[in-house]
């Protein structure tokens, strides 16, 4: 049954909104029918009852009242480019588009603070030429939004030298506006900023963020060919380990991945089963040829950042564009999603090689994760059913991975975010009517979690934190967290 809007729009005045039903059910779509056949149908049907644009902070605030006293559902949206169902509306209501507060509020040595809409290239064409740019970002660099991307990404292209985002020290505050009656204005510092990220924009609404920066290198792009897929795993081990060489990208993939993404395909090695995608900085480019060397690589490609014969920025091959590049030539591939960490990622990922090297292209993304390097496992493979999915899973879980499940709307279920008490509480503290986002947090305070369904069940323990890396608050207002 439609949803009456007519007193939510009455509360917002003269926020703009769009009501158009072909616009609305466009905007309610992002990445996710594209990447999981698990969810695509979920993903299709449900649709907003209306988009809404705030202008400024001060419209923020008034979607946020007219919310609660309308009781009408919330889910936030920057450019879209999710794809684990985070910006899907399970149950209707205002999709806020936030792509209107843009600006870089400031910067400073090391820092800058942006508002949520302000997209990742452009906090780094303002940041640049003071000499520093985003310790890390989404493949989607060139459109994803930083209140996106704090608010449904882990990781990304730089997190082989600076962790994922839940690491501490990788998001230094934000600004959250809660769910109520009389809006709250929130200002999370230090692990408090865990509280938010990676919720899916479930408990506040994101106005800004403030991210620690890295110095700004001029970037060499690499593709490094190897006659075996080990040597280019421990090749990518011994990269990631080198302190002295500073790296933002380094993707593994074997000879089936490289075929498939078009662009890259020319410059493979016929008979070479390793291929090492690399960022490194400039000035040790010869340093980082000794150690090609040293493992018996072959340097087949490089250009400057962005300027290489492929086409695109080479980080638009890794990460989640893997996957996209490579459904160009075979349509209906899917991906999981596995945590190999030491002491034996590489015999783990050698055995997921040569269970899955057959029939799967292997990527693997160099992270950091909890203060151990690591790899994150992607493999690409055509889809079958969810059962065929299911066992994919167990098996890169009985190779020695920490699987995740990225078949699934709800973050507790998804496994890369751990969801606690805690949670519940703050979820509870900023949005008191379970308006934001519902269906998809996965704790008791959020009572839709159970209509969740699509690919829940899917076989996952999550990834694993060390004891203590979480926030410890007692209410909205403790603990790293203002007014």
């Amino acid at each position: 049954m439609k949803r009456d809007i007519t007193p939510f729009l009455a509360l917002l005045g003269d926020v703009p909104v769009v009501t158009d039903p072909e616009q609305v059910r466009r905007r309610s779509r992002d990445m996710t029918a594209h990447f999981s056949p698990v969810m695509k149908q979920d993903a299709l049907e449900h649709v907003a009852d209306l988009v809404v644009r705030p202008r400024d902070k001060a419209d923020v605030l008034r979607v946020a009242a007219a919310a609660a006293s309308a009781r009408m559902p919330l889910l936030m949206r920057g450019a879209g480019t999710c794809n684990f169902g985070q910006g899907i509306p399970l149950h209707g209501g205002a999709l806020v588009d936030m792509t209107a507060l843009k600006r870089v509020l400031w910067t400073r040595p090391g820092a800058v603070r942006a508002e949520a809409g302000a997209r990742l290239q452009a906090i780094d064409e303002v940041t640049g030429p003071q000499g520093g740019e985003l310790r890390m970002h989404a493949s989607t660099r060139r459109v994803a939004t930083i209140g996106g991307y704090i608010g449904g990404g882990h990781a990304g292209v730089g997190s082989c030298t600076w962790g994922i985002l839940r690491d501490r020290g990788n998001i230094l505050g934000m600004e959250v506006v809660s769910i109520e009656e009389q809006p709250r204005t929130v200002q999370l510092t230090g692990d408090c900023v865990n509280l938010v990220h990676h919720a899916y924009g479930s408990n506040g609404i994101v106005t800004e963020v403030e991210m620690p920066l890295a110095p700004a290198w001029p970037w060499r792009e690499h593709l490094v060919v190897f006659p075996a897929f080990e040597a280019a795993l421990r090749f990518a081990q011994a990269l990631a380990s080198s302190a002295g060489l500073p790296t933002k990208l380094i993707s593994v993939m074997n000879a089936r991945t490289i075929r498939l993404l078009q662009g890259l395909r020319p410059f493979g090695d016929e008979g070479c089963d390793g291929t090492v995608l690399t960022m490194v900085a400039e000035p040790f480019a010869a340093s980082f040829a000794a150690l090609v060397a040293e493992f018996g690589g072959r340097i087949s490609a490089q250009a400057a950042e962005g300027r290489g014969p492929w086409n695109s920025p080479l980080y638009e091959f890794s990460w989640g564009h893997a996957r996209q590049q490579a459904e160009r030539s075979q349509p209906g591939l899917v991906t999981t999603i596995g945590l190999y960490l030491e002491p034996d990622a590489i015999g783990a990922m050698l055995r997921t090689h040569r269970r899955l090297g057959q029939d799967a292209g292997m990527h693997f993304e160099v992270k950091r994760f909890d203060g151990q390097l690591g790899f994150q496992g992607m493999p690409l493979f055509a889809y079958r059913d969810a059962a065929h999915l299911a066992g994919v899973m167990r098996g890169m879980a009985d190779d020695g991975a920490q699987v995740a499940n990225n078949h699934t709307f709800g973050v507790r279920e998804g496994g890369m975010k751990p969801i606690d008490a805690q949670d519940a509480a703050f979820k509870q503290a900023m949005d008191p009517y379970g308006l934001m986002n519902p269906g998809k947090l996965g704790v008791r305070a959020d009572a839709d979690a159970a209509a969740v369904a699509a690919g829940a069940d899917l076989p996952t323990a999550g990834w694993r934190f060390r004891a203590g890396q979480g926030p410890v608050v007692a209410d909205a207002g403790a603990s790293g967290a203002s007014h």
